[in-house]
């Protein structure tokens, strides 16, 4: 996590909280003087980069590579190159399950079950620990969690970490809410509300931790990032050739408009990248649109040794009747900075790579199919 620019005596003063969550802001990276800006920024009147300037275009069907089939040459020439990087050591994966689960009633959601007895994180360690086997080659696991779930998977990682499969934590950073007049959230007692600003922490978290540089310096040279809550989003071999063959540094994957919402790959001012929907401007022709952003994507470990300048959005929620503001970062927009490859991919089906879920009524939608899918890669 990125350290704090004031100590927890000085937070306690400049917003008037608690000595316990001044502690808590302290220990997970809480950037004040970012926060005052932010802050600043939201009262003035800006809309925090919400809306996409320049000019927007839809993704061609030619600018989206697909995976060959696999029975082509191709596919098998993609996966001995995929197979022969994760083998020298030069692949590992980061889970991103530092969500509030809000959705989903709460709790750490890389902890509940996704099927009968197996948990969502499970079902990422069971398909690192077959591939690593097969290969002979251990391959490193980072968890990013949040002040919410970091103790209880802090645990679960040293509980399911191996040999073949290392598991580490990072921490992503914590914020607080405030109101639409600037001023803190806060609830009956006084106590501020607090949340995990986002994925966009991952480059700053991942670089300040000595992940990266440390990951390098092994000889690593990509990272498979993913959310924990889509259990579909295997290592694929294939997927990791075709991030090498491309040349670009970022690889992200796009389904099918249908299997869900969100962000989706657009052009804007002529660079391919991932745009969130709240970014759209509301005369834009969305029937365009035919591919949704997955959140999974391949990336360089050396793009994130410099940092990116990813914007913070001003994202409103209503909390327990009352509208408030969060400012969040996105890891998606890394396309925005690097040379990157949109990647389409099934959502449903044996080859499918898309099954989020978001809450409990979607996960017993998407059950029979997770099931099917894991099934297929001979991770149940």
């Amino acid at each position: 996590m990125i350290a704090t620019s004031l100590n927890r005596t000085q937070l306690a003063q400049r917003y008037s909280i608690d000595a316990d969550t001044a502690r808590l802001l302290e220990r997970y990276g809480f950037d004040a003087d970012q926060f005052d800006l932010l802050i600043d920024r939201f009262i003035s009147g800006g809309d925090g980069g919400n809306m996409v300037s320049g000019t927007l275009e839809p993704m061609r069907a030619t600018d989206v590579g697909r995976q060959p089939d696999s029975s082509s040459a191709e596919y098998r020439r993609l996966a001995a190159l995929g197979n022969d990087a994760i083998a020298a050591g030069q692949v590992g994966v980061v889970l991103l399950a530092g969500g509030m689960a809000t959705r989903f009633g709460g709790g750490v959601k890389a902890l509940a079950e996704v099927l009968p007895g197996i948990r969502f994180l499970d079902t990422k360690v069971r398909d690192l620990a077959r591939r690593a086997t097969d290969l002979r080659s251990p391959i490193p696991m980072v968890l990013m969690t949040s002040f919410q779930s970091d103790e209880l998977l802090s645990v679960a990682a040293s509980q399911l970490s191996s040999e073949m499969v290392p598991i580490s934590t990072i921490s992503q950073n914590i914020s607080m809410r405030v109101r639409t007049n600037g001023e803190l959230h806060r609830d009956a007692s006084g106590a501020p509300s607090m949340y995990a600003p986002g994925h966009g922490d991952l480059p700053d978290v991942l670089r300040a931790s000595g992940f990266v540089s440390d990951f390098i310096a092994s000889g690593g040279r990509h990272l498979f990032v993913t959310n924990v809550d889509n259990a579909a989003a295997t290592l694929d071999p294939v997927v990791i050739g075709l991030h090498i063959s491309s040349g670009n540094r970022l690889t992200c994957e796009v389904a099918p408009s249908h299997s869900g919402s969100g962000g989706a790959p657009y052009v804007l001012d002529g660079h391919a990248q991932i745009v969130e929907d709240f970014r759209i401007p509301a005369d834009f022709d969305r029937s365009l649109t035919t591919t949704v952003n997955t959140n999974s994507l391949t990336v360089d470990a050396e793009a994130l040794l410099e940092p990116s300048p990813l914007t913070w959005f001003n994202v409103q929620k209503e909390v327990i009747g009352t509208q408030v503001v969060q400012f969040e970062r996105l890891v998606g927009e890394l396309s925005a900075f690097v040379s990157t490859t949109m990647l389409l991919v099934e959502g449903d089906g044996p080859d499918g790579r898309f099954q989020p879920v978001k809450t409990p009524e979607e996960l017993e939608r998407r059950q029979p199919m997770i099931q099917a899918i894991l099934g297929a890669r001979g991770i149940l």
